[in-house]
């Protein structure tokens, strides 16, 4: 078999055997093939596609490039939840101890941000002493004893995905959707969960601009599950603004904390109990979506779903009392006002730049090396459709060095757009592929 051949194939338009997907990631993962040819064939893909069944097969042979996790020891349906990304993506914090509490196991594996996008592990990281890594049986034990665990990926999970999304970073060959949601669908399937619950976000803060975009991705990527045996759903949801309204890591985890007592922002709380609810579903907790949503709400009205976090927190190794007092997480030392300028109603918001803005201020890593300050972010007062007034504070900066606040001020006050008319608050949950 020949690299050249299975390139001329795709270029031609043709369907890639197994065999051949097989060869080309197992001889790219051990460096027998080199950049310049498996480059060549991802932009033959790019341009003639897979079908849905050399999709599938691409993900299961980059899941079984290194270590697939066995978590059979670990009692119950586990469900496992994915996002694609976003800005003040908070909702793991809330939703691994809100179905916990349920009888329901989560044994998560999440990563750390880069760039804009913040990442759980970090978030996580704010409750001093938390552990993200854990040996396998410690995991194992973890989950089974207090049903909840949340640790950082592995470096040997999906090692062909690693190798090809280096690869076609640059190249010019991401925004492929089966080559997408095979880099996704594959750490999934690797991480050893029954189930999966997929969140594409959709919009200006999110991969995926459009919305006939993201439903692509979601019907292929639940394809994808379907054909490797695990049960899977994808939920579309909005990005065209941040989810909740703080943006930073520890500001992040009072919002989660604050959500699990019942108190936390709309869109958050609805978004979250949605997941729960698709998750009691796939896990067979409950027989409709509205048992698995008045489940939700009755593991926060009682209590149960906060006793939960601070018993996840404490069992990895987290100061548990920072659940109830705040100070103990991280806190930047400066805080500062945005306001506004006009008046009128939110119209638009470049999710990205309120990523960015955090950034600036030291919430997120220019690249894999930068630290993260735990402390600085912002919290977000006026989003779309709410109405403003002149000298209104848009948004409070906490940061550390009053040197970045003028960069992120410029983000903020770039990101918004306001309109005279009023404006419909926009849709959250797009649609639900099963």
């Amino acid at each position: 078999m020949r690299i050249y051949d299975i390139i001329e194939k795709k270029k031609l338009g043709s369907m890639l055997s197994h065999e051949e997907i097989q060869f080309v990631v197992e001889g790219y993962t051990n460096g027998s093939l080199p950049d310049y040819q498996v480059s060549a064939l991802l932009m033959a893909i790019y341009f003639q596609g897979m079908n849905d069944d050399e999709t599938a097969y691409l993900t299961e042979c980059m899941a079984r490039s290194g270590q697939m996790l066995d978590l059979s020891a670990i009692l119950g349906i586990k469900v496992d939840k994915h996002s694609t990304g976003g800005v003040g993506d908070t909702t793991t914090i809330v939703l691994a101890p809100l179905v916990a509490a349920a009888g329901v196991p989560v044994a998560k594996m999440s990563g750390r941000g880069l760039g804009h996008t913040g990442g759980t592990v970090d978030k996580l990281e704010s409750f001093p002493g938390f552990k993200v890594e854990l040996a396998l049986d410690d995991f194992i034990e973890n989950v089974n004893k207090h049903g909840v665990a949340v640790v950082g990926q592995t470096g040997n999970l999906a090692p062909a995905d690693k190798k090809i999304y280096a690869l076609r970073d640059v190249t010019a060959t991401v925004d492929n959707v089966s080559l997408i949601a095979a880099s996704i669908m594959s750490k999934k399937i690797a991480a050893g969960s029954n189930a999966i619950v997929l969140d594409v976000k959709c919009g200006s803060g999110a991969f995926m601009k459009t919305l006939d975009d993201a439903k692509m991705l979601a019907q292929t990527m639940v394809r994808i599950g379907k054909a490797v045996g695990r049960d899977t759903i994808g939920i579309v949801t909005d990005m065209n603004q941040p989810l909740g309204n703080a943006i930073g890591n520890s500001l992040e985890v009072i919002e989660a904390i604050e959500t699990l007592k019942g108190q936390g922002p709309e869109d958050l709380t609805l978004l979250t109990k949605t997941f729960a609810a698709n998750m009691f579903l796939l896990a067979h907790r409950v027989e409709t979506l509205a048992e698995g949503l008045a489940l939700a709400d009755e593991l926060i009205a009682s209590g149960k779903a906060m006793e939960k976090l601070a018993e996840w927190v404490a069992s990895q190794g987290g100061d548990a009392q920072a659940v109830k007092d705040y100070s103990l997480l991280p806190s930047a030392p400066y805080e500062m006002e945005i306001v506004a300028k006009e008046s009128g109603y939110v119209e638009s918001i470049e999710t990205e730049l309120i990523g960015k803005a955090a950034l600036v201020l030291g919430a997120g890593r220019e690249n894999k090396e930068s630290v993260i300050d735990l402390g600085v972010g912002l919290i977000m007062h006026k989003k779309i459709g709410d109405e403003v007034a002149l000298g209104d504070s848009l948004a409070t900066l906490y940061y550390s060095e009053a040197s970045h606040t003028d960069a992120a001020m410029r983000y903020i006050y770039e990101a918004y757009s306001f309109s005279k008319d009023r404006i419909e608050k926009p849709q959250l949950i797009y649609t639900t592929i099963s």
